[in-house]
């Protein structure tokens, strides 16, 4: 069962992963997109799911309760009016009771097949240098002007970031929740994790990841309204880099280190 004032579900043992997939109308894909996260997840239980349905005026919340009767592992977070895929992947990071998170779009498209292969990585990570695992789409089902469009921003990003990485809009990542947590938080975020990540001197893995055409619904994005909120955000990034320090702690008193444990 769901706790009605924390969101927690309770009756359940603690997670170690919890896939998180934001949605906007996307009442369609809900039911076969719960039904592969039961199967591609199964080896890797307990885990939990949370939709984060934001800010939807089709039955996206109803599909969601339809299909939480068959995985009581699905958990729903619901945003008053929509906020855009980033606070609601953050939404969804502070509702989760596992270490790990993982992400994926809910319009179907990323396949939750792939979630074993990206947390596979920081399961085995004993080191704790690894702050994120990336999916790279290969073979990505989309129309022609949205890969040309993709194309060229991620060529100028990766050009002026440096991130190493062809493909930061995957919906696919998988990290450490304390990790996204602590990095500075803005709309559009989950497009700059990898540079994010990296400027937090922590590790980057990046994972090749399968790619499937939309069945329903519909996007909720357009290129142009891309295109004009990225220039901003990626020259913001950029500062950011610029403006990083990382001190290196040579002394910690121990009187002080007692107190803070």
């Amino acid at each position: 069962m769901t706790d009605a004032t924390t969101g927690a579900t309770t009756g359940l043992a603690r997670p170690r992963i919890t896939v998180i997939a934001p949605m906007k109308n996307e009442a369609e894909n809900v039911g076969k997109l719960a039904d592969d996260i039961a199967e591609a997840c199964a080896g890797l239980a307990p885990f939990e799911a949370i939709f984060v349905n934001d800010g939807s005026d089709d039955d996206t919340s109803g599909a969601i309760a339809a299909a939480r009767a068959r995985h009581p592992w699905l958990r729903e977070i619901r945003h008053a009016q929509s906020c855009g895929q980033s606070a609601a992947v953050r939404s969804g990071v502070l509702a989760a009771r596992a270490p790990i998170c993982a992400t994926l779009d809910g319009d179907g498209q990323n396949p939750p097949s792939e979630i074993p292969n990206l947390v596979a990585p920081l399961l085995g990570d004993s080191s704790g240098r690894i702050g994120l695992v990336a999916g790279q789409r290969v073979a990505r089902q989309d129309t022609s002007s949205k890969l040309i469009a993709s194309r060229l921003a991620n060529t100028l990003r990766a050009r002026l970031l440096k991130d190493d990485t062809r493909d930061t809009g995957c919906g696919l990542k998988a990290f450490p929740r304390e990790v996204f947590l602590a990095l500075p938080f803005f709309d559009h975020i989950h497009r700059y994790l990898p540079a994010l990540v990296k400027r937090e001197g922590l590790e980057v893995a990046l994972v090749d990841v399968s790619h499937r055409a939309r069945e329903a619904g519909a996007s909720n994005y357009t290129n142009i309204g891309r295109a004009m909120v990225g220039a901003l955000d990626l020259v913001g990034v950029w500062w950011l880099m610029r403006r990083r320090k990382v001190a290196q702690v040579v002394h910690t008193d121990p009187a002080q280190a007692e107190d803070a444990a």
